[in-house]
């Protein structure tokens, strides 16, 4: 009776969620018609059409880069949390949450894989889900410091910056870094701000709780392997901007050290807001606006941010390899109940 009246709670949910990515969907085509009938199409292509396949490959390799140092971040934040796994086994996920990300309909699909797949290892769903959380908060702060300094580089290589200042990209690192210590320095007191959440089913909120606030204290204990993963995470972000400075040049087109720095980390957070399919649509409009401040045309920053989405749909594509092609046993794992 209780998976009946479950399955029945869960049936309303379908219509919202298929109303949900229909908008999503409708979003980015919509973004994307209207951005391509203001521009030469033809031009655009012309560009994608003539770029030099030398830079591409380079591209494609500074983005291997990223995604083998960026397994490596995970792997250091499970160190933490006595959490063991094979890097080869960590890169195969790392790959699948890569394609999962860039064509599941959802922004949140390869985070889904990366915790179920080391959620035996660690003993627990939830403690897999905070590292992973972790994970993407270095991230973010690593990606802050990047924006912050490519906007301060851009602020001396051209007065036109757009609306977004140095001021405001370093007051937001300086936000997002506070929180941080907060959450780590006192993680009690981030716990009971959760416990409210304990009248919709207490047991199971304060389980959780326990086990955050526990990965939190191991966490703070490690100041050394966080400062190795926050210094990681710049390194991802530059050569985010590496790999874009690339396609650029791939392009034929000089752009500024300094506003790709700006650019790139601020369209990736454009692109985590859920109101498009995956960031299509909003990417393009969001290289378009800012380059064209800078004298780029704006047929060719369509076309920067179109081969800059491709370049990664087709590494995200081994992804796929990779999951089909892993081990389903693991002898060594143990079941988690939560």
């Amino acid at each position: 009776m209780r998976n009946r009246d479950s399955s029945a709670a869960r049936t309303p949910s379908v219509p919202r969620q298929v109303l949900f990515w229909t908008l999503k969907i409708g979003v980015s085509i919509g973004l994307l018609y209207v951005l391509f009938t203001r521009i030469d199409a033809s031009q655009t292509w012309e560009h994608m059409r003539n770029a030099s396949i030398p830079w591409l490959v380079t591209a494609l390799g500074l983005y291997l880069v990223v995604l083998l140092i960026s397994t490596l971040r995970w792997k250091i934040l499970l160190g933490t949390q006595d959490v063991h796994v094979p890097f080869a086994r960590l890169v195969n996920s790392y790959l699948a949450a890569t394609f999962a990300n860039n064509f599941l309909p959802s922004n949140i699909g390869g985070d889904v894989i990366r915790v179920a797949d080391t959620a035996r290892s660690a003993r627990s769903k939830t403690l897999a889900t905070a590292v992973v959380l972790a994970d993407r908060g270095v991230g973010l702060v690593g990606l802050g410091f990047v924006a912050a300094c490519g906007s301060s580089l851009a602020a001396l290589q051209s007065a036109r910056i757009g609306p977004i200042g140095p001021a405001l990209l370093w007051g937001g690192l300086a936000a997002a870094v506070g929180i941080s210590v907060v959450t780590l320095l006192w993680p009690d007191r981030v716990a009971a701000l959760a416990r409210p959440l304990r009248v919709f089913h207490a047991e199971w909120v304060e389980n959780r709780i326990l086990t955050i606030s526990a990965a939190l204290a191991r966490f703070r204990r490690a100041p050394g392997a966080l400062s190795v993963c926050l210094g990681i995470s710049i390194a991802v972000q530059a050569l985010l901007v590496g790999f874009y400075a690339a396609v650029a040049a791939a392009l034929h087109l000089r752009i500024p050290l300094g506003h790709l720095g700006m650019l790139v980390p601020i369209s990736f957070l454009v692109q985590m807001m859920p109101f498009s399919m995956n960031g299509h649509g909003v990417r393009e409009w969001t290289f378009k606006e800012y380059l064209t401040r800078i004298g780029i045309g704006q047929e060719s920053a369509v076309a920067l941010s179109l081969i800059g989405a491709t370049l990664v749909m087709l590494f995200s594509m081994s992804g796929a390899a990779a999951y089909l092609t892993r081990r389903r046993h693991d002898p060594g794992a143990v079941a988690t109940p939560d």
